[in-house]
């Protein structure tokens, strides 16, 4: 066997995840999906009191973390995180 096709077994072996392993990466992913769509809203409503200056900021913040927590919900559900 070459080196290349050595590298190539290399790659493609994975170790099984155990289910122990699994539940905490999917309450991780719960836990962090709570944590992006909370914080997003959060900031729309204005819980941190910021400025009037930055509430462009706040708002462009705060839909880009619920469309990413939304995003990450998508990924969990589909079972995507679990192959990254």
């Amino acid at each position: 066997m070459n080196t290349s096709e050595e590298n190539k077994s290399r790659r493609e072996y994975t170790i099984p995840e155990s289910k122990s392993q699994k539940m905490v990466r999917t309450i991780f992913g719960i836990i962090m999906i709570l944590i992006y769509v909370g914080m997003g809203v959060l900031l729309l409503i204005n819980f941190f009191q910021w400025q009037s200056d930055w509430a462009w900021t706040r708002y462009v913040v705060g839909v880009v973390l619920i469309i990413y927590g939304f995003w990450r919900a998508y990924r969990q559900y589909k079972g995507i995180d679990s192959r990254l």
